[in-house]
């Protein structure tokens, strides 16, 4: 014969001294006391400074160049499917770009202490794919990525150096 009891039923049965409504009070009350004890260090002096980019602007251009970036690679894909290579070396250097400003936007959001040493990584890498995107400047997408990758490359030198 099948058990005709909820699950509930059989908690009930199993947990004596204990209702799902005492449950949920307790739950209820842990969170209050978890809430209350963050409200409380932050009344206290708990320091939110380092809690934002302290470098914004230049962690605005990096997320700009990267921007940029995706659009240039787009335009270079597109051109590649209609059997248009020349962008090639483009793409390859926006591609390698992407991936030193995406790391650098990490640790400039997180306020890493490797910023320092890895912008110049960054800066070579942004100083080469403006290079590369300028050779087409003709297209609005490889213009726009060159100019981004001057506007990091200004903002390293002018905030971290």
């Amino acid at each position: 014969m099948p058990d005709l009891q909820s699950p509930s039923e059989k908690c009930e049965e199993t947990t004596p001294g204990i209702s799902r409504r005492e449950m949920l009070l307790g739950i209820g009350a842990a969170a209050t006391v978890a809430y209350t004890g963050t409200a409380f260090s932050a009344k206290q002096g708990h320091d939110h400074s380092k809690h934002t980019a302290q470098q914004p602007d230049l962690l605005n251009a990096t997320n700009d160049c990267l921007d940029k970036g995706q659009r240039c690679i787009a335009h270079c894909l597109v051109s590649f499917q209609e059997g248009d290579v020349e962008l090639a070396d483009c793409a390859s250097k926006v591609h390698e770009m992407q991936a030193v400003c995406g790391a650098f936007s990490y640790l400039l959001a997180a306020n890493s202490e490797y910023v320092s040493a890895y912008a110049n990584v960054c800066e070579k890498v942004c100083k080469d794919c403006e290079k590369e995107c300028m050779k087409h400047k003709e297209h609005v997408e490889c213009k726009a990525c060159a100019e981004a990758c001057v506007e990091v490359v200004e903002q390293i030198k002018l905030r971290l150096t």
